[in-house]
């Protein structure tokens, strides 16, 4: 049982080496000709040092000949000897100084290409995946894991894969002049290595589950961070004076982290420290013995002075390919995190059809029921509703009543539990994601407040004519944001948001004037989705837009989320929503007539407003 443990675990340990390949592979698609180059000097890098230690040998034999035979013009020829393997000495130190500085310049350009890379593989993913991942925080840890370490690991596995050659090559050439001295001697070195290997395999491996662990925290460290240093939440930092709060947990994070952190460093520099005395202690037994053998006259004086150098830069190059290992190790157990997060499964979307099978039977849903992953409550059960073509659908319903999930349900950010939800009488799942979003045209209530221009604020509504200015200009219109910004001292062009040089503020119906543009930039949606578009506005402003809006519209099938009934009544159908099912539907006279929930609200507002 014990052996089969053992075997186990030896399995896992050689499992975790599985990337070493795909990190050399992804290294040779960055980059062909710089691994190459990468390869060659290493080659060099590897077989140098035992050239010279050997010319040293030549070196110190030669020197010691010489004054032995003596200098007279008859014997010039052999003083001459110690020179040229001086020359050739220095000629070899020059080729490991050029080697070791062109893999340093190797290295440093495949850091900066493979980390764009790997970063480009990653967003590349996160573009695959689903809103409802995005949405899990497991997700998220294992997504931040990647990004943290992934983007310099790959080059770091290459580099000690390739410093593993280098040493081997090393080694091997050391070991043909150790040899000759005595077999024992080689034993020596490799056994002394030992120790400090498995300590260092073993906390590297105590290193990558601390990483792991710690992602969460990590991630509300990060958030602490933009709470206390981004304009858009410092106002209320400031004015609830919740700075010294936020900074305090901050500061107890970092403890928690760095007690951790701190723990690990020390036991590892304590055991790295302890062990290393078993090679100081090997180095020297194998001195003591050297030094004997060249007094007894079995060595000559360049052999022992190759001997030395060889045992010790033996010693190191053994020392430093096991801690290559240790750190391949090291360097694919965080490399499994980019390759999981890599692997995660893309949600498959196999439909393919660009048009409906009933152009003018509009949007059906038929008892649709959706949960959110890790619910046990149904955000939404048992919605069936049908908008036909140019017809305008309010949706009411309290805070978390499930309104925005149908909306995401609708745009295929979310796939329904059970039903169907059916475009031109053909199911959404049919229809090929692109051409359907190319359909719709959408202000969520949270829509993004791009650093960019006014203009591309505008044109991201419809990407592939993003620079059209005509297009942004005819936007902003039927937003009726062009009054505001033509004011503006750049128009079109100006800088938005306080993250650039040059960047200006827009007020919250400002900005929500620019959504709406945004939703009208894809001049061949017939399906506007529009939620809470106007809540940063005054009544009167929102009444003039919706007014405006239903011009614009009329052919067009209209999703409206709002809280203001003044707004929810030009809609043609209203249905309200009480936690995730439809309690009431109608027309706006309909419903009042009902004296249901809906009427109840809105007499309840129209007080207000009295």
């Amino acid at each position: 049982m014990k052996i089969k443990k053992q075997r186990n675990a030896l399995r896992q340990s050689l499992a975790v080496f599985r990337y070493s390949g795909r990190a050399i592979g992804l290294v040779w698609t960055t980059s062909r000709s710089l691994t190459i180059i990468l390869a060659t000097l290493t080659l060099v890098a590897g077989l140098l040092p035992a050239a010279i230690a050997y010319f040293g040998k030549l070196i110190v034999d030669a020197v010691v000949l010489t004054s032995q035979v003596g200098l007279n013009n008859s014997n010039f020829v052999n003083s001459s000897h110690p020179l040229l393997y001086v020359g050739l000495e220095a000629i070899a130190v020059a080729l490991l100084a050029g080697s070791q500085r062109g893999l340093s310049i190797c290295q440093s350009l495949l850091r900066v290409l493979l980390g764009q890379r790997v970063n480009v593989l990653i967003l590349e993913k996160a573009l695959t995946l689903d809103l409802t991942q995005f949405e899990d925080s497991e997700f998220y840890d294992k997504l931040a894991n990647a990004r943290r370490e992934a983007s310099v690991r790959p080059l770091s596995l290459v580099n000690r894969t390739f410093g593993l050659v280098q040493n081997a090559l090393s080694l091997i050439t050391y070991g043909i002049l150790l040899v000759n001295f005595s077999v024992w001697a080689v034993v020596v070195l490799i056994l002394a290595a030992m120790p400090a290997f498995i300590a260092e395999t073993k906390f590297a491996g105590e290193a990558f589950r601390l990483f792991s662990w710690r992602a969460p925290e990590t991630r509300q460290q990060h958030y602490l961070e933009n709470l206390l240093a981004r304009e858009d939440f410092v106002t209320e930092v400031k004015l609830y004076q919740l700075g010294e709060m936020l900074l305090g947990r901050y500061r107890e994070l970092f403890h928690r982290l760095y007690g951790a952190d701190r723990d690990l460093t020390l036991r590892r520099g304590w055991w790295g420290y302890l062990l290393s005395l078993v090679s100081t202690v090997a180095f020297y037994i194998a001195y003591a013995w050297i030094v004997l053998e060249t007094v007894q006259g079995r060595i000559s004086l360049g052999d022992m002075t190759m001997y030395l150098t060889v045992f010790r830069q033996g010693q190191s190059t053994f020392s430093a390919a096991l801690t290559s290992i240790g750190g391949m190790y090291e360097d694919n157990l965080y490399l499994s995190n980019l390759y999981d997060f890599l692997e995660e499964k893309v949600p498959t979307s196999w439909g393919q059809a660009t048009k409906g099978i009933k152009p003018q039977d509009g949007i059906r849903f038929e008892n649709v029921w959706f949960t959110y992953p890790g619910s046990s409550q149904p955000a939404l059960k048992n919605i069936s509703l049908h908008l036909k073509p140019g017809e305008k659908l309010a949706i009411v319903g309290e805070n978390g009543s499930g309104k925005t999930t149908l909306i995401k349900l609708l745009t295929r950010l979310y796939t329904p539990e059970s039903g169907r939800i059916l475009l031109d009488g053909l199911d959404l799942q049919e229809w090929d994601v692109d051409v359907l979003r190319r359909r719709i045209g959408v202000i969520f209530q949270n829509f993004v407040r791009y650093q960019f221009t006014v203009g591309e604020n505008i044109g991201v509504g419809d990407v592939e004519h993003l620079a059209d200015t005509n297009r942004w200009q005819t936007a902003a219109e039927k937003g009726m944001a062009d009054t505001f910004i033509k004011e503006l001292p750049q128009s079109y062009q100006m800088q938005l948001g306080r993250w650039f040089k040059g960047g200006q503020e827009l007020s919250g119906g400002q900005w929500q004037k620019i959504a709406l543009a945004r939703a009208f930039m894809r001049t061949q949606a017939d399906i506007l989705v529009l939620d809470e578009p106007t809540s940063a506005m005054d009544a009167q402003a929102e009444f003039n837009i919706f007014n405006h809006f239903r011009t614009l519209t009329q052919n067009q099938m209209v999703f409206l989320i709002s809280h203001r009934f003044s707004t929810v009544r030009m809609a043609d159908k209203i249905i309200v929503i009480e936690s995730g099912e439809v309690v009431e539907q109608g027309t706006h006279q309909e419903l009042l007539a009902c004296g249901g929930r809906y009427a109840k609200l809105f007499w309840l507002q129209a007080v207000g407003y009295q």
